[in-house]
């Protein structure tokens, strides 16, 4: 079992920047990938960014150069920078995690960011 904590999000105005942390608890010696998504209203859930334990780092398109995932394993906690946001990055951003060996993901509560032109 892991126990994820989301903290950051709020509002900002477009071309604004906001951080994200996650942090795990549980069996944290077990997860192999942390990372975001995001479900706007009347959306679907879709990925944002994702980082394994290896290193490796997956970003959606539309964050590509602007938003900044990385991971401090010694902690167990998942940030993502996020800058020049936009108002099409409004959502409800949830942190994910997955341990070795499974493919079921674990969520945190999900925290809501909100982009005005």
């Amino acid at each position: 079992q892991v126990q994820l904590v989301e903290s950051g999000g709020g509002s900002v105005q477009a071309g604004g920047s906001l951080r994200l942390s996650c942090a795990a608890s549980g069996s944290t010696f077990s997860i192999n990938l942390m990372g975001w998504y995001r479900q706007a209203p009347g959306k679907q859930r879709d990925l944002v960014a994702r980082i394994f334990s290896d290193g490796s780092i997956t970003y959606a398109d539309s964050v590509k150069g602007r938003f900044t995932i990385s991971r401090d394993n010694a902690k167990n906690t998942v940030n993502l920078q996020m800058n020049s946001l936009k108002p099409e990055d409004t959502a409800v951003y949830y942190c994910y995690a997955v341990l070795r060996a499974t493919i079921t993901p674990y969520w945190g509560q999900g925290t809501q960011v909100t982009v005005s032109s």
